[in-house]
């Protein structure tokens, strides 16, 4: 076929290569992360081999990496829930709006009783959309150079929204901005997982899992990942 009438290649065939680029990028990244945590510490070198280097799955879940807005609604959808009820909850929420999360104008402008009513959601958590939807309308929460922001400077911004909590701000880290170093000293499931694998007397303090943490670094979310699975019980 003479060049001036070949065709051009499927957008999306483009797409797939990207995609495929970007897989490989991760799969190298995390053998590195595997490889320092199983030189670091003998206990999660153990714990890896159990587990396999390549069992942790998704941890985006499935949502777009550039929605902050909608990460912070469906977590704060979830919170203190199992994750079958979180997901029946955000469904419902996301139905009422057309199969998405709602903006922070509509959660302002719909009726909090209504809303509550339609999604299943209590008082408290209507309360936290609407002062999340708040922050980002006034500008007090710009949420659009979050990527660049320090790990501290992202959980600062964030817990001065009502019902955003350290926990929920160290979720935010770790599963949507993807950082690589965070270590949620507040999760009952990693003090758990630490006092079985670290054979502690009792539920560690955030000092004592500093301390414990301390090698794993710059790879402390990785660490943790695998401490969850160890107890089935990463977060939703």
């Amino acid at each position: 076929m003479p060049a001036s009438r070949k065709r051009a290649a499927p957008a999306t065939s483009g797409k797939r290569k990207a995609s495929a680029n970007a897989s490989r990028k991760r799969s190298v990244a995390t053998a590195k992360a595997v490889a320092h945590l199983r030189e670091a510490d003998p206990i999660l070198r153990m714990l890896i081999d159990e587990i396999g280097p390549d069992g942790l799955g998704d941890t985006r879940r499935g949502l777009d990496p550039a929605d902050h807005y909608g990460a912070l609604v469906r977590s704060i959808v979830g919170q203190q829930l199992s994750g079958r009820a979180a997901r029946a909850i955000y469904t419902r929420l996301t139905d009422r709006f057309g199969g998405r999360p709602p903006t922070p104008a509509e959660v302002l402008a719909d009726d909090p009783q209504e809303l509550r009513a339609a999604a299943g959601l209590s008082h408290a958590k209507v309360s936290f959309l609407r002062s999340l939807a708040e922050h980002v309308t006034d500008g007090s929460l710009e949420l659009e150079g979050m990527n660049e922001l320090p790990e501290e400077e992202v959980v600062a911004e964030l817990v001065a929204v009502k019902g955003l909590g350290t926990w929920t701000a160290h979720m935010f880290l770790m599963f949507h901005l993807q950082r690589q170093d965070v270590l949620p000293v507040g999760d009952l499931g990693i003090r758990r997982a630490m006092m079985l694998r670290y054979e502690l007397p009792e539920l560690p303090k955030p000092a004592e899992m500093e301390q414990i943490a301390e090698p794993w670094r710059p790879y402390r979310t990785l660490a943790c990942l695998y401490l969850w699975r160890s107890l089935a019980a990463t977060p939703v």
